[in-house]
């Protein structure tokens, strides 16, 4: 499938900033080989020759960018949610990942979790998968199918993790993170690799080691996890005291931006020099306000996170987030950020509409590159939403009605979506040819 040259009409609704929407009732927006060329009240002369999408009365928002997911953990997402982090991941997470060895299990359910994706408004994930390098393959096959964009990481752990789902040493870790990445080079347009150790405690300094050679190697980014939970958070301590943050311990392997593209889930309980360390570093923060109400690790400042510039959009994490929906993270987002106000710090403002969604598209988007918005020469990635079973009495505008779309509809009102330019929304492509664009 070839990218595409287009118009597309419809209630045109994007972010020009974290703060401002830019919103087009009945509007046009140009695609050319895959990159807006700008929103218009009416097509412009130049264009009048190209193909044209009629979504009259529809909502078209950029693609969301869900910034954490576990793909493995999709199978018991909304299941086991009465426990806190590390007693989750014992009981629920790693015995279910240990069946991913089981590569016709893996397939399965790699199926159902990346036909959720396709179907939903996600266009572009960072998605965790497990330790085994054959499951992980699959994963990236079926997401590059799929038509989805996505970082993909097998996971690397040797350590503090069940026999069922443990590498055999650091030795190990590696060589089999090398074999996966020589395996998958060059191999798929749309889905790369990420380097993953699942989290500090997980992984033993010389894994660690091992890693950043490996990242110096093959100039891969990386994704973890950083001060999700009370517990973790002294278990770091525990295990890296000459770390002066658990921040500290990722970057004193390299591993910790600063020229490496990483994204950190969660920054719950981020103190004073690690949210320095994420600013100064140009780490992404994903925010996953499902899954720290979920596990009870607690709420996120992310109000502070975007006053003091820090890059931040929105992780689904499902199993710990119940949905991958990020207009659901969207609306979670928001609420939590209302308790922190009203219950912790008065002092950090709740999050508005405009600044989650600018969090689930082109926040979270910029660390794919130019993506999540419909500002001219970003990506073309675009969801229509028909919200017409929204019924309502009142006459609405464009914001009101994506308002309603983050709090309502969870995704299931995608009528069409399009990534890079590539229609991958509905399976049959339809071109609607009208005069009157």
């Amino acid at each position: 499938m070839k990218t595409e040259s287009f118009l597309l009409k419809g209630d045109l609704c994007y972010s020009k900033d974290s703060t401002h929407l830019e919103t087009v009732a009945n509007g046009v927006l140009v695609c050319l080989e895959g990159r807006c060329a700008g929103v218009f009240p009416r097509v412009p002369e130049q264009y009048q020759g190209l193909p044209r999408y009629d979504f009259s009365g529809r909502l078209v928002v950029p693609g969301l960018v869900d910034l954490h997911v576990h793909a493995p953990q999709y199978a018991y997402r909304g299941l086991g949610m009465d426990m806190e982090l590390l007693d989750w991941l014992n009981t629920n997470a790693f015995p279910e990942e240990a069946k991913f060895a089981d590569l016709d299990y893996a397939q399965r359910a790699y199926s159902l979790f990346v036909e959720d994706l396709r179907r939903g408004a996600t266009t572009r994930a960072a998605v965790f998968a497990t330790l085994h390098g054959p499951a992980t393959r699959v994963l990236m096959e079926l997401l590059e199918a799929s038509g989805l964009c996505a970082f993909v990481g097998k996971v690397n752990m040797d350590r503090n993790s069940p026999d069922i789902l443990r590498e055999k040493s650091a030795e190990a870790s590696a060589r089999a993170t090398v074999e996966w990445l020589e395996q998958t080079a060059g191999k798929y347009r749309r889905v790369k690799p990420i380097l993953t150790p699942r989290f500090i405690p997980s992984c033993s300094d010389e894994l660690m080691e091992r890693l950043a050679g490996i990242q110096r190697t093959f100039g891969l980014p990386v994704q973890s996890h950083l001060s999700e939970n009370q517990g973790e958070v002294e278990w770091v301590r525990e295990l890296c005291p000459s770390a002066s943050c658990y921040g500290d311990a990722y970057a004193s392997f390299g591993l910790f931006g600063g020229g490496v593209p990483t994204i950190m889930a969660h920054c719950v309980l981020s103190g004073e020099e690690e949210i320095a360390m994420l600013r100064e570093r140009g780490v992404w923060v994903a925010h996953c306000p499902a899954s720290n109400t979920n596990i009870a690790s607690g709420i996120a400042p992310v109000r502070r996170f975007l006053d003091e510039g820090l890059r931040v959009g929105l992780g689904s994490d499902v199993a710990g987030g119940h949905s991958t929906s990020l207009f659901r993270a969207m609306a979670d987002a928001i609420q939590v950020s209302k308790l922190r106000w009203r219950l912790q710090d008065q002092s950090l403002k709740p999050l508005t509409v405009e600044e989650a969604f600018w969090l689930g598209t082109a926040g979270g988007g910029a660390f794919f590159g130019p993506v999540g918005s419909f500002l001219p020469g970003c990506e073309l990635d675009a969801v229509v939403v028909d919200d017409r079973r929204l019924a309502t009495t009142r006459a609405l505008t464009v914001r009101e009605r994506l308002e309603r779309v983050v709090y309502l509809s969870e995704d299931r009102d995608v009528a069409a979506k399009f990534v890079q330019g590539r229609q991958v929304l509905p399976d049959e492509k339809q071109v609607y040819i009208s005069s009157q664009m």
